[in-house]
């Protein structure tokens, strides 16, 4: 873990998505907080000393989801499908399918692994889930103030954890979507899922994947800043509870057409008991672990 000395800074942005909005000044003790977001190596060994078993893992009940079909109460999560081609970008449900036997040890579904991808960040992890590694760890999940001032590094007002440029020197500094979104990605930075966590440089204060890669769970309740826009990187969730919870640092599949959330200051709200093939999580605790 790395130790983020407390501090004031500006949080938000004015410049791209309401929900953004205001600009405002805010403090924040000191903490330490994983250098990487939790990875799959890392995750097995809760699971293998706990026995947990995740929301994808678990059949859905009737009584939870009261208008599903019988046939449809099955394991499983949300997963990114590139379309065959052009789709408007107002419907996600042109690229995001619920996937039967699609969880954290198979991203895509029952017939892939995570196999030679321990260092790749979990992901197919709920809320509940994220919370159950912290606790397990002696650790939380970050408050979306610690997360945003650890992820600007230092860079107070600055647009990226690097400075104000995307690309400086031609450089990928982050995991994110290269071409057309969503059927087309070039994969300039090397990568069209997934990464692992130490692929791209890390910010001033030593932390890495702080944007792109996979979005990271908070402990901080979603609520809007200002009028905030529908959330572009993820479908609705299969459940009707409503209950939201920011999740912060955008993902692979954000994109310059359709997501510009590889920023500190992005935020979306998550359902809580929504799980998908690009939503991990990372921690932070008072004393070093």
């Amino acid at each position: 873990m790395i130790w983020i000395p407390g501090g004031t800074f500006l949080m938000g942005s004015n410049a791209f998505y309401r929900e953004e909005r205001p600009v405002r000044e805010e403090s924040v003790e000191g903490f330490w907080i994983d250098r990487f977001p939790v990875t799959n190596a890392k995750f097995r060994r809760f699971v293998e000393a706990t026995r947990y078993v995740t929301f994808s893992e678990r059949v859905p009940t009737q009584e939870m989801y009261p208008d599903a079909a019988p046939e449809c109460l099955v394991p499983g999560s949300l997963v990114f499908v590139k379309p065959p081609g052009p789709v408007s970008l107002r419907d996600s449900f042109a690229w995001w399918a619920y996937v039967p036997g699609a969880d954290w040890r198979h991203p895509q579904g029952p017939n892939s692994s995570i196999a030679e991808k321990d260092d790749h960040p979990v992901v197919h992890v709920n809320y509940e889930d994220a919370l159950a590694y912290a606790n397990w760890a002696s650790k939380e999940l970050p408050a979306e103030s610690q997360w945003e001032f650890a992820a600007r590094g230092g860079l107070d007002g600055a647009i990226y954890p690097w400075g104000d440029e995307l690309h400086p020197d031609g450089r990928h500094m982050a995991n994110t979507w290269q071409g057309r979104f969503p059927f087309e990605n070039v994969a300039e930075d090397g990568f069209e899922g997934t990464s692992p966590v130490d692929a791209f440089p890390p910010n001033g204060y030593g932390l890495h994947d702080v944007v792109g890669n996979v979005w990271e769970w908070t402990k901080t309740p979603y609520a809007p800043t200002d009028r905030a826009q529908k959330s572009c990187c993820h479908a609705e969730a299969r459940s009707p509870r409503e209950t939201l919870f920011v999740v912060k640092g955008g993902s692979h599949l954000c994109a310059p057409n359709y997501c510009l959330r590889y920023r500190p200051a992005a935020r979306q709200g998550q359902t809580i008991d929504s799980s998908t093939s690009h939503i991990g999580f990372r921690c932070v605790a008072r004393e070093r672990r």
